[in-house]
């Protein structure tokens, strides 16, 4: 495989449910009520539970190992919040390329929300070490 400038990394894309919410909660010790608690989320008006923003970090370094495989390892990964996704919804993560040297490949990336084209991450990138 060639990876240059420009390169597209091929799109990861996740429905992410209630089920896997909670799963990931409990991974990560987060609890709040904002991921799960109906009447919580209909006082402040929201349309369902809120997925929990670290889950787009772990899509986003997702994305890239099952592109580059097990040898490659995320040195860096940054993002931020463009809006808030909801229980039920699908998420699209894209990405290119940008720059390859000394064995590091530096990336930009995305998540959309699939259907309606809504941005919930961007900017976001990482740099990944290819390995041997």
């Amino acid at each position: 495989m060639t990876i240059a400038p420009g390169t597209a990394v091929p799109p990861l894309e996740r429905r992410i449910d209630l089920p896997d919410m909670i799963a990931y909660a409990g991974a990560t010790w987060d609890w709040h009520r904002l991921h799960y608690d109906p009447a919580y989320l209909a006082a402040r008006d929201l349309p369902g539970p809120v997925v929990d923003g670290q889950v787009f970090g772990a899509l986003l370094a997702e994305q890239l190992q099952d592109w580059l495989g097990p040898r490659a390892r995320v040195r860096t990964l940054r993002f931020r919040f463009a809006s808030m996704v909801f229980a039920g919804e699908t998420v699209r993560c894209t990405g290119e390329v940008t720059a390859v040297r000394d064995g590091l490949v530096t990336v930009e990336q995305r998540v959309e929300v699939a259907g309606d084209g809504r941005t919930a991450v961007a900017p976001a990138g990482a740099t990944v070490e290819t390995g041997p």
